[in-house]
């Protein structure tokens, strides 16, 4: 663009902007509040976005394309303003119209409220499945729930998460549409009664409580380019708003039960499942979102397909994001036959053909169960479909050569009173694929090994991937503006590119800019953390972060109990020298894990005291960041030295934050676990840091035994005195961790956390040392950006395409 026709679009942009602040405050521009300013931004965004959004729409219906809807109960989309900014191509304008304005472009973006939509790397891949489907112009739509207050907001009060409603739509929220006409009855509990009609057996449900659920569409704007795709939430209301008549005879409780009752079905994502009442809502909610995507997609099909139902499989796709949407299979089956007219047999061969599916875990309890009577309660033709198929499925194994009743039991989607999701997802899908190779491989051969023996054509796998717009163009600025400089534009729109950076491994000018815009990002975590938490920390240190969910697969106890050998260490050797170093964590419990609650309680307790001791001359730190979200881990992200990802071998599917840190040139500190060893084999062993049990090693421990907590604890004088440490009353005579030393010797340590410790300290040690040599840091560094566009989400999704939807 030519200068004069920038500055051109420059005015015309403060002209617009300003025009607009007054349509949405009623105020000149000086007497506007931030809140306005950013509002005013997001309707313009807002407006251009619009216009590409009908246009794209349009073009997906004029040339069919086969779409693929994405199913999933989490979509950790993040903010949105910025993105729509920079894929719209107005980030250069907006910024410099904004100073001119007197603005502040980067106050103006926090006013935005990350979306309560998600909670991990779950709900983050699906969002980064979308943008990535945008861009690269694929019809990929995503189909979720439109959480009211999301999760939950962490605060840390006395070293304790608590949990407050995390009230994101305070202010509204201005990027999505609101579509009542498009609304749909879902329909809870009630009897069936069968009939025959044209000599056809039907069954219609009666007496059922009706939920109405409204949908709202989030454009999903593809960067640089005119495709805008649709994420659909679904909210949950009262068929009838309000009871009069209750309410005029006195029974003013009764008059708003019902809107109470519909409402909390999206209230929050993940309401506790401890209790009945709770795995009835989880329940509600995932047979809820599921029935609304389906009968409005299988609605507008129709209309689109000359109310013909044969091409449906040939121009849709299904999928399935882990088990949460499993109830697609017999829901699509309910509405073929019951709605549609369809034969079981006609019905049967759409649905399998349409459904996808992906499974994220091989943790047992991650693989959902429901009691049988309480669906059968819930969902009286649901649970008689799932019969149906499970019935169908058994008498199909009968005919197979070799199985006897017990392994046919053993594949049953109904076991022991409960109706076992997995099983059923797989059983409906043509097609099943893990996250990463080592997962895939422990599905094939574990996990789901029976169903692997019936259908290995089914099973696939597709490594993970992030989007390299949000976590690294968009958001590292200066190394994106340093890499263009040096290797061109070519590699936005093709990450492989990048592996041109290691022509520069001994460019003198390039490395030290490559430094200088690290350091930079960590002053600028160094001041959030000066903010928020009230510690000083020194930018020079190695920053060891540990970011994600708490789980005790995760680890972040192997990570604590660490850094309290290390300060024991440097209490003992006062003059010892080391690098200095940041650790750094973040992450939620959920609110009923007490051990994990206990694991962030423990962390703090190390963070205080080590903190507040001057004798260790502030070598370490510790700080715990709360409210883990994506807009902080757009601040973390870049400015990492080293990336935790310590998870027990054979438990971690994948991972999403090991490529979001390796994007940014962190160095992987991992076992041989998930997507690190992709990680491993794409920079190469010189340049990723990794220790402890391989997944074979683990398993045949939990199959074999042979492993004792309290041999090692007996053999190592340095688990002892950390163990003492977490009940001899170090942290607080009123404090100790009884339930970690419990679990680590008493139970013997479920997820090897003492097995691994001298190697994970052995790693630590070797960071130190790599540390001291800049130049190999470098080296290691750069070779992870270099090598990380095999973990970008444009690639999984291409993946996707090509064998898993079939679709290119």
């Amino acid at each position: 663009m030519k200068p004069s026709q920038r500055l051109q679009e420059i005015e015309d942009f403060k002209s617009s902007y300003i025009k607009k602040i007054q349509e949405v405050s009623g105020e000149y521009l000086a007497e506007s509040s931030v809140l306005d300013q950013y509002q005013a931004l997001a309707e313009i965004v807002m407006d251009k976005t619009a216009s590409q959004w009908a246009k794209t729409r349009s073009q997906y219906d004029e040339v069919p394309h086969k779409r693929v809807y994405l199913f999933s109960i989490e979509f950790l989309i993040g903010r949105l303003l910025k993105s729509y900014v920079n894929s719209l191509g107005m980030e250069e304008t907006v910024r410099i119209a904004m100073a001119e304005l007197g603005l502040n472009y980067q106050t103006i973006l926090s006013q935005e409220a990350d979306p309560g939509l998600g909670n991990g790397g779950l709900g983050r891949l699906m969002a980064c499945f979308l943008e990535s489907s945008a861009t690269l112009g694929l019809p990929f739509h995503g189909n979720g729930i439109h959480y009211k207050h999301g999760l939950f907001e962490q605060k840390i009060i006395n070293g304790e998460q608590v949990e407050v409603a995390d009230n994101w739509l305070r202010h509204g929220y201005p990027f999505e549409i609101k579509k009542p006409h498009e609304s749909v009855v879902v329909k809870f509990y009630g009897h069936l009664r069968s009939e025959r009609i044209d000599g056809v057996l039907t069954f219609v449900l009666e007496d059922y409580e009706p939920i109405l659920a409204v949908p709202y569409d989030i454009p999903v704007k593809g960067y640089h380019n005119n495709t805008v795709n649709s994420l659909r939430l679904w909210s949950a209301e009262p068929v009838e708003e309000f009871d009069l008549p209750s309410f005029n005879e006195g029974q003013f409780l009764d008059a708003v039960r019902h809107k109470s009752e519909a409402e909390a079905i999206t209230q929050i994502l993940y309401p506790n499942d401890s209790q009945f009442d709770g795995k009835q809502l989880r329940l509600k909610q995932e047979y809820f979102f599921v029935c609304a995507g389906l009968k409005r997609m299988i609605t507008r099909f129709k209309r689109y397909n000359n109310d013909c139902l044969d091409e449906f499989a040939d121009k849709i796709c299904i999928h399935i994001n882990d088990t949460h949407p499993a109830l697609c299979g017999p829901e699509m089956m309910r509405i073929f036959m019951d709605e549609e007219g369809l034969s079981w047999g006609d019905a049967w061969k759409i649905t399998i053909n349409s459904l996808t599916f992906t499974n994220h875990t091989v943790l047992p309890e991650a693989l959902e169960k429901w009691p049988a009577d309480m669906m059968k309660f819930l969902l009286p033709r649901i649970y008689m479909i799932i019969e149906e198929i499970n019935r169908q499925f058994q008498e199909d194994l009968r005919l197979e050569p070799g199985l006897n009743e017990l392994q046919i039991n053993a594949l049953s989607i109904i076991q022991d009173n409960q109706v076992n999701m997995a099983n059923l997802a797989i059983i409906c899908s043509h097609s099943v694929n893990g996250v990463a190779e080592l997962h895939s491989k422990i599905l094939k051969e574990e996990t789901f090994n029976g169903y692997y023996q019936l259908f290995p054509e089914r099973f696939h796998s597709v490594t993970n991937g992030v989007t390299p717009r949000r976590f690294l163009i968009n958001n590292n600025t200066g190394l994106r503006d340093l890499i263009t400089e040096s290797i061109g534009t070519d590699w936005i729109n093709n990450l492989f590119a990048l592996e041109k950076l290691m022509d520069y491994q001994n460019d003198p000018p390039f490395i030290d800019q490559f430094n200088q815009i690290k350091l930079d990002n960590k002053i600028n975590l160094s001041n959030y953390i000066k903010e928020h938490n009230h510690i000083t920390i020194n930018p020079d240190s190695i920053f060891d972060i540990q970011v994600k969910r708490i789980h005790e697969y995760k680890r972040q106890l192997l990570n604590a109990l660490q850094i309290l050998h290390l300060y024991n260490y440097l209490k003992a050797n006062p003059h010892i020298d080391i690098v200095p170093r940041t650790f750094i964590f973040a992450g939620k419990a959920a609110p009923g894990y007490y051990f994990a609650k206990e694991v962030i309680k423990l962390i703090n307790y190390i963070a205080d005291l080590i903190n507040k001791d001057n004798g260790i001359r502030d070598q370490i730190k510790v700080v715990f960041l709360a409210n883990f979200n994506v807009t902080l881990g757009e601040i973390i992200y870049p400015a990492a030295n080293i990336s935790e990802q310590i998870s027990t071998a054979g438990k971690e599917a994948s991972g999403t934050g090991n490529m979001k840190f390796m994007m940014n040139g962190a160095i992987t500190l991992g076992t041989m676990d998930g997507a690190n060893i992709e990680i491993h084999e794409a920079v190469g062993k010189h340049n990723i840091i990794t220790f402890g049990l391989s997944a074979d090693e683990v398993t045949h421990y939990q199959k074999y035994g042979g492993y004792s907590s309290v041999q090692i604890h007996e053999n190592d004088p340095r688990i002892q005195k950390i163990m003492r440490q977490l009940i001899d009353g170090t942290f607080g005579h009123l404090d100790n961790f009884q339930s970690i030393y419990d679990a680590l010797l008493l139970y013997n340590d479920t997820y090897f956390v003492l097995k691994d410790f001298d190697a994970y300290t052995k790693a630590q040690d070797r960071i130190n040392e790599l540390f001291k040599d800049q130049n190999k840091w470098f080296e290691m560094s750069l070779s992870n950006v270099a090598y990380s566009s095999l973990f970008s989400s444009d690639r999984a999704i291409l993946d996707y395409q090509k064998n898993i939807w079939k679709t290119l």
